[in-house]
């Protein structure tokens, strides 16, 4: 069940925080983390042999290291039970799913019923579309940031081939205004209101992975219900980083990846938010699949698709028991954390991040935070846009044991993520942008 509010997420006093660029500043806001002993609970990278400062958790997150118990736990459940472990056991692998469902619903703010991990991300945005974008000659419009992540993009084109419809015609890019490098709410709301009855569905990042921006998404469901249309968000940026309340904004669906911020490895399970109106309409048009079929029936092996109550009701196929037994690991950890503590930590790491980085860029001309100021308009993120330089300013970071994430054409992002980076990781990383300026200033 959801179990925290929205106020809980908000660090009180981050704009009145007294940062200093000092070792020995960061080395007393780690000694009073709360969180600093989640650190050792992950394996770090090296970078000429040595652990890198790991500021790339929006692309990979870091392995936890009681990963490898959690497989072995399965691998021995195999060994010893072979095909009766699917219903013999502590972990019985029928009822998998299950396991994850209270720490996912806490992370996005859901009731357990309204989240289940399934198949991966691009495929679940296809599955959700089945059931959330029903085209008619007048009302056919989707809106989409521009410069969605691609798998979104090519999405969003095929889906609306597949009904055959013009992408051109159809799908609708919203821009930054002239001079600004992210959207602002009151013109997402303007378009929605513009394309009112044409509007069937508003599928946007919830986390925009170039910008960093996080949008509004309370305000625009709102706005797309306003209109008739639904609103869904692709949520591999946000889910595990950002503050969600999916279900008390009302949000109709969701999909995140787990491999980011919730580290539980590379391609590993996604997840679906389907919010409870929805739980029981048979009606609703979607793919069926022997997972999500009626449990208590699916053993009759009978025609008659009857989906699943909730969220479960979308599912194909049999679990991933090994893909899960990591996502679990993972998903353990959070529990233990806390996502309250999280974000606060992570709006406090964040804003000194951005702090150095402009004490010490200063009037360079060297490069420019484009993610939004506001704590509230951001995830851990921030988006470097770089003016001189170019990727050899990535490349020589990295050569000094920098992990972070270049996007063409001229962006770097980094990171810090409050389960495992530190203030020294971030004061470090300050100390490399200052010795790097000198070069290409």
């Amino acid at each position: 069940m959801v179990s925290r509010t929205y106020k809980e997420f908000i660090y009180p006093n981050i704009s009145k925080m007294n940062y200093q660029y000092s070792a020995q500043f960061a080395q007393e806001m780690d000694e009073s983390d709360t969180l600093s002993h989640f650190r050792d609970r992950f394996l770090f990278p090296k970078v000429d042999g040595k652990d890198a400062i790991y500021f790339c958790g929006n692309s990979l997150g870091l392995q936890p290291k009681s990963a490898k118990d959690y497989i072995a736990k399965e691998l021995t459940n195999w060994a010893e039970m072979g095909v009766d472990g699917h219903f013999h056991g502590e972990d019985a692998w029928f009822f998998a799913k299950q396991k994850s469902k209270p720490a996912l619903a806490e992370i996005v703010g859901a009731y357990e019923h309204e989240v289940v991990a399934m198949n991966n991300l691009s495929v679940n945005l296809h599955l959700l579309m089945v059931s959330f974008y029903q085209p008619t000659n007048s009302r056919n419009k989707i809106i989409v940031e521009a410069g969605a992540f691609p798998s979104d993009q090519y999405m969003l084109e095929t889906q609306v081939k597949f009904h055959g419809l013009n992408p051109e015609d159809v799908i609708i890019e919203l821009t930054p205004r002239d001079g600004e490098h992210t959207l602002r709410t009151e013109d997402i709301l303007a378009e929605i209101r513009k394309q009112g009855d044409s509007l069937a569905l508003v599928n946007m990042a919830g986390l925009q992975y170039y910008t960093g921006q996080v949008f509004d998404m309370k305000a625009i469901t709102a706005a797309a219900h306003e209109v008739g249309a639904y609103a869904g968000f692709d949520l591999a940026h946000a889910a595990g980083n950002a503050p969600l309340r999916l279900h008390d904004w009302d949000v109709d669906f969701a999909t995140w990846c787990s491999y980011k911020y919730m580290n539980s490895g590379p391609g590993n399970v996604s997840g679906v938010f389907i919010h409870e109106r929805f739980a029981e309409r048979p009606d609703l048009n979607r793919f069926g699949g022997w997972w999500g079929h009626d449990q208590e029936q699916r053993f009759k092996m009978e025609k008659g698709f009857v989906p699943m109550h909730g969220a479960d009701g979308w599912q194909l196929s049999n679990s991933d028991i090994i893909g899960l037994a990591v996502h679990q690991a993972s998903l353990d950890i959070f529990k233990e954390a806390g996502m309250g503590d999280l974000r606060r930590k992570s709006e406090q790491l964040t804003a000194y991040l951005a702090y150095l980085i402009e004490e010490i860029s200063g009037k360079s001309g060297v490069l420019e935070i484009i993610t939004p100021k506001n704590p509230a308009e951001r995830g851990c993120q921030l988006s470097l846009h770089i003016h001189r330089g170019g990727k050899a300013v990535f490349d020589e970071w990295y050569k000094q044991g920098v992990v972070g994430d270049w996007r063409n054409p001229n962006v770097i992002r980094l990171a810090p993520t409050p389960l495992y980076n530190s203030f020294l990781d971030v004061f470090r990383f300050a100390q490399i942008l200052e010795q790097s300026l000198k070069k290409f200033a």
